[in-house]
């Protein structure tokens, strides 16, 4: 979801930062016959595309503010776990770079002209929220329900049982097959080595092994190292 997400925006962004530079440094467009400081709705323009980028940027914070106070609520859930320290270490480095990039494309979306203002704003929002939830890593957590698995770090992983056939781990992912062909990665290394074991069977303990296999392959993730 969030590489989804980091992508929307990266597509959103290249027209914005067209215009803004071709605003901000008066750039003539020939096939208009007027000069970017004299661009028809520009002001408009450049208002909607940071509306918009606001609004996604909004929407991932409120997900991962949300999955975060749920996965907390530890008293809710079969089982509950802090998630591993590695885990924490990579999702800080991820979302400070994350905000070092925003807080770039704002400095210079702005630079270029302040009447992309809007999108300066949405862009130092997500700076803002990354670097805090950066700091909310002793927040993160895995919960296991009768109905779900829920990760909340980076982004928030949200796999439930209904319609799932398969379940089977490997070294770093685990992949949960559901009808039509439907198939969503669990990031195994989300769970400690010394946890590993009660994990696999707290998670085998909700499914209905009549109707979803459960592949033999964990065996060798349910054992941490000595």
């Amino acid at each position: 979801m969030n590489k989804a997400i980091n992508i929307i925006l990266g597509v959103i962004l290249f027209p914005t930062m067209f215009l803004a530079i071709y605003v901000g440094l008066d750039i003539p467009i020939g096939f208009l016959r007027v000069s970017g400081a004299n661009l028809p709705y520009r002001d408009e323009i450049l208002l909607g595309l940071g509306l918009l980028l606001f609004i996604i940027i909004l929407r991932r914070s409120i997900r991962r503010w949300m999955g975060l106070r749920i996965v907390n609520q530890v008293g809710k859930f079969k089982w509950n776990a802090p998630v591993s320290q590695a885990r924490k270490s990579r999702v800080r480095m991820y979302l400070l770079m994350e905000a070092v990039v925003m807080l770039v494309v704002a400095f210079g979306l702005y630079t270029l002209t302040e009447l992309a203002i809007a999108p300066t704003i949405a862009f130092l929002f997500g700076t803002v929220d990354n670097i805090l939830f950066a700091l909310s890593a002793k927040k993160y957590r895995i919960g296991l329900s009768s109905k779900a698995l829920i990760v909340a770090d980076r982004e928030v992983i949200l796999l439930y049982f209904t319609g799932l056939r398969k379940v089977s781990a490997h070294q770093q992912s685990t992949f949960f097959d559901y009808i039509k062909g439907l198939q969503i990665t669990f990031p195994t290394n989300c769970v400690k080595d010394e946890d590993k074991a009660e994990f696999f069977e707290a998670l085998q303990g909700q499914l209905d092994t009549d109707r979803v296999f459960f592949s033999k392959t964990m065996d060798h993730a349910e054992k941490p190292t000595s």
